[in-house]
């Protein structure tokens, strides 16, 4: 299943390929001051949020209930990654490719990886951020 809610809430306009921007710029970390403070203490936490809620509405077409599993195998993994050899940016590379795809947002995995190995808070907070718009369009309200 792959339906959803609206996926272009802020009425971005589309390229000629089809694209379009994210709806928050990516230093736009601040307008989510917690999920950006989480974001820099404990990466792996948003990362499984993240990951967790666009596999959910990929798959369910609607919201992940309780807001994403924060600490899990997927926040394990990315802590051991980053913890003893600095590479949690590669899940998260992979993650953000998926959300660019879901959204129609332009980009490549050039730039995926330069967001990031750059600047990992700022990163995770655009995607938490785009996912939000969805499922605010659905009724959710981010707890």
């Amino acid at each position: 299943m792959n339906a959803g809610g609206n996926r272009n809430t802020l009425n971005k306009p589309f390229n000629g390929s089809g694209e379009r921007e994210w709806s928050h710029g990516f230093c736009d970390c601040f307008g989510d001051a917690s999920t950006c403070l989480i974001s820099w203490c404990f990466p792996c936490v948003i990362y499984s949020q993240n990951k967790s809620r666009y596999e959910h509405l990929e798959q369910k077409g609607y919201p992940h209930p309780s807001g994403g599993d924060s600490i899990g195998g997927d926040c394990c993994l990315h802590a051991c990654l980053t913890g003893c050899l600095g590479v949690g940016c590669l899940l998260q590379m992979s993650n953000r490719g998926n959300i660019r795809r879901r959204y129609r947002i332009e980009g490549g995995g050039c730039g995926d990886c330069m967001a990031s190995w750059c600047c990992t808070p700022c990163e995770l907070t655009q995607e938490s951020r785009e996912l939000e718009l969805e499922e605010q369009s659905m009724g959710q309200q981010k707890a």
